[in-house]
């Protein structure tokens, strides 16, 4: 780390295979058994599945009829988001015992600066403990924590003892602890990136360190710089508070491919209907509507439209939403359709973070 006093006590609070415990909580014939949330063994694709379903190579975003091939006896439960949002907002209820800097990532997940906390304890390891008790007394449900002096390192170190577990890394061992990991678990490495460092030759932390930040930009662009820092320690995003959603989207997956716009324009209004009662549920509108189409042989297309005014009102959304679905003829039949709203009328207000330097 180049210097002490930027020093900060960062949680990464992830809750254990969320929507899947979530449904074994509720039912408990489904205790101990491979679950998947959405999707069926048809079609659809899953959203989450319980860690017994894992063994089996069932993960999120893989289609069900593969999960269903991996995992002969898994069990397909419909999502309920009204229930997972009233589990996370008792979650969220018990972070804020502890500060007021919490960042949600989404239900299941949220980062917390405790350098200065309201509990007045300087362990940021013994904060972390005590949540995760609170969390599982309370509501029911494990989950895990990564614990370190940035957002970066405490969202690797969350997944390392999971599920039910926590990792600290301290200050003096960030540097240490970056160089020997695989580049395949640097959060913000996906996939193909990974392939691309392979064959550049780099597989560990140490290997990323060794290059240039010229030679990253060359072969990264822009994110070039972000692998350069981190892999030094340097990452000095704050925990926002207020962070706020860049849009907001309605989608849904047909149970049979749908290859007439009539059809399409039916499933459209109900999906409008959602995106309307979420927007007005988060007090916000906006400019630019999106279509997004899914084909079934799995390819996606979106067509845009901005608008010179902000809506949020269904009548106005669908009525840009025919003119995108009518713009150009479509390609195949569709399996899924969905409408997004960006370019919000919302402004993000900054904070100020005073920060401190404390041993973890």
């Amino acid at each position: 780390m180049e210097t002490t006093t930027s020093i900060r006590k960062i949680i990464h609070v992830d809750m254990d295979a969320f929507y899947a415990s979530v449904e074994q909580m509720d039912n408990p014939d489904l205790m101990g058994k491979p679950i998947a949330v959405g999707g069926s063994e048809n079609r659809g694709v899953v959203a989450a599945a319980s860690y017994e379903a894992r063994k089996f190579g069932v993960r999120s975003a893989i289609s069900g009829v593969v999960a269903k091939r991996n995992c002969p006896d898994l069990i397909f439960v419909k999502p309920r988001f009204e229930r997972y949002k009233e589990i996370s907002n008792k979650i969220h209820k018990i972070f804020k015992d502890y500060t007021d800097l919490v960042e949600p990532l989404s239900l299941d997940e949220a980062y917390l600066d405790v350098t200065v906390n309201k509990k007045g304890i300087t362990s940021a390891s013994i904060l972390a403990e005590e949540i995760r008790s609170r969390i599982f007394s309370e509501v029911g449900l494990t989950a895990s924590a990564g614990i370190s002096v940035n957002k970066f390192v405490a969202k690797i170190a969350s997944d390392f003892n999971k599920p039910n577990g926590q990792k600290t890394v301290n200050p003096d061992e960030v540097i240490s602890f970056l160089e020997v990991l695989p580049i395949r678990k640097f959060y913000g490495v996906g996939k193909v990136t990974t392939e691309k460092m392979y064959q550049l030759g780099i597989f560990t932390g140490l290997e990323l360190k060794s290059k240039s930040v010229e030679f990253l930009v060359k072969h990264f662009g822009k994110s070039g710089s972000f692998y350069y820092n981190v892999v030094r320690g340097i990452h000095n995003s704050e925990v926002k508070s207020n962070r706020i959603s860049k849009s907001v989207a309605a989608e849904h997956t047909f149970d049979t491919n749908l290859s007439s716009e009539i059809f399409m324009l039916e499933q459209l209004e109900n999906i409008a209907d959602t995106l309307e009662r979420r927007l007005k549920k988060n007090n916000v509108s906006g400019k630019t509507i999106t279509l997004k189409i899914k084909y079934s042989d799995f390819t996606q297309q979106t067509r845009s439209k901005t608008l010179p005014y902000f809506v949020a009102d269904k009548g106005l959304i669908i009525e840009s939403v025919k003119e995108l679905l009518y713009q150009e003829r479509m390609k195949n039949s569709v399996r899924l359709l969905g409408i997004s709203m960006s370019n919000l009328n919302t402004e993000v207000k900054k904070s100020i973070v005073v920060q401190l330097s404390f041993p973890l």
